[in-house]
């Protein structure tokens, strides 16, 4: 696999004495992750009736790796909605966002459905999910996804945020922003990414991103939680648009995300977690934690009664 020079360069600056772990990180096979529907079946019935050899991730609770002889897309169980394929790092973002029963949770750019599916298993049929992406195309993907995982509590849109943010302002409790980047984190798992990335470079994202999570920050309410992710690599894609956020937003400060082994901080920013391929059994990812200051009102439990 022919890596872009100037990528090499930008990861070498930045993994210095790791660097050429990094490389034989591309000689391992990727590792594969299921995500148990904990809206069907617990994870302990589940266990019990898997005909796979599994193996917890541990920066998840409902997270296993399977074997790649295995091929759970084609057993009956998948077509049940018993479980979502999630490549083992992607599962991060979405355990890491402090989710309660009865919130008002956005999924900002949400298909094909992975990290929304999480989000409704810890809603529990309680609150509202609302499944956002700008493309109609992929939210056929995330509404079927969404529906084979029995989310009753779930609205799909495909809105651009920046006008959402006009009508929902202060709106959620809770917010996942899963920003489009330049996905240096999956090379080793779609090679084609690369080619991608000649065209277009870690430069061509951040003002996206930034416009995103500007968006999505106005629609979160005082006291509420907002996580933004990427699966790349980039300091100009990861730190710096959490700095721009900070700068542009003084009630915003960053939570400290609990670390496993191999679990590494931000550049310069101890509170976020990047992970990276010869650290981790799984692919690169970045996760940030966000709250804004301030306290959200008396929410209804199921009953109507306050809490």
């Amino acid at each position: 696999m022919e890596l872009p020079v100037k990528f090499k360069e930008q990861m070498k600056g930045l993994l210095q004495d790791e660097y050429e772990d990094y490389l034989q990180s591309f000689d391992h096979e990727r590792y594969y992750g299921l995500r148990i529907n904990t809206l069907k079946i617990s994870v302990e019935e589940f266990l019990k009736i898997s005909p796979f050899k599994l193996k917890p991730i541990p920066w998840t609770n409902d997270g296993f790796y399977y074997s790649s002889e295995d091929k759970p897309s084609k057993h009956p169980y998948y077509y049940a909605g018993l479980y979502y394929l999630q490549e083992p790092s992607a599962m991060l973002p979405a355990q890491v966002l402090p989710v309660d029963e009865n919130d008002v949770v956005l999924d900002t750019c949400a298909a094909p459905g992975g990290k929304s599916t999480k989000l409704a298993t810890k809603l529990n049929h309680t609150g509202l999910l609302i499944s956002n992406d700008i493309s109609s195309s992929r939210c056929q993907g995330l509404l079927k996804n969404i529906e084979l995982f029995g989310c009753d509590n779930a609205w799909v849109t495909s809105e651009d945020l920046t006008n959402m943010e006009e009508h929902y302002p202060e709106t959620f409790d809770k917010i996942l922003v899963d920003a489009p980047c330049s996905g240096e984190g999956m090379f080793r798992k779609e090679p084609d990414l690369i080619k991608s990335w000649i065209e277009k470079d870690d430069t061509f994202y951040p003002p996206i991103q930034k416009n995103i999570l500007n968006a999505a920050i106005s629609m979160l309410k005082p006291g509420g939680s907002i996580v933004y992710s990427t699966c790349t690599f980039s300091i100009h894609e990861n730190e710096e648009v959490i700095q721009d956020v900070l700068d542009k937003h003084p009630d915003l400060h960053l939570v400290p995300i609990n670390k496993i082994d191999g679990m590494m901080p931000g550049v310069n920013m101890e509170e976020c977690v990047r992970l990276y391929p010869h650290k981790i059994k799984g692919e690169g990812h970045f996760v940030a934690l966000l709250v804004k200051d301030g306290e959200t009102k008396h929410k209804k439990n199921k009953t109507g009664a306050k809490r």
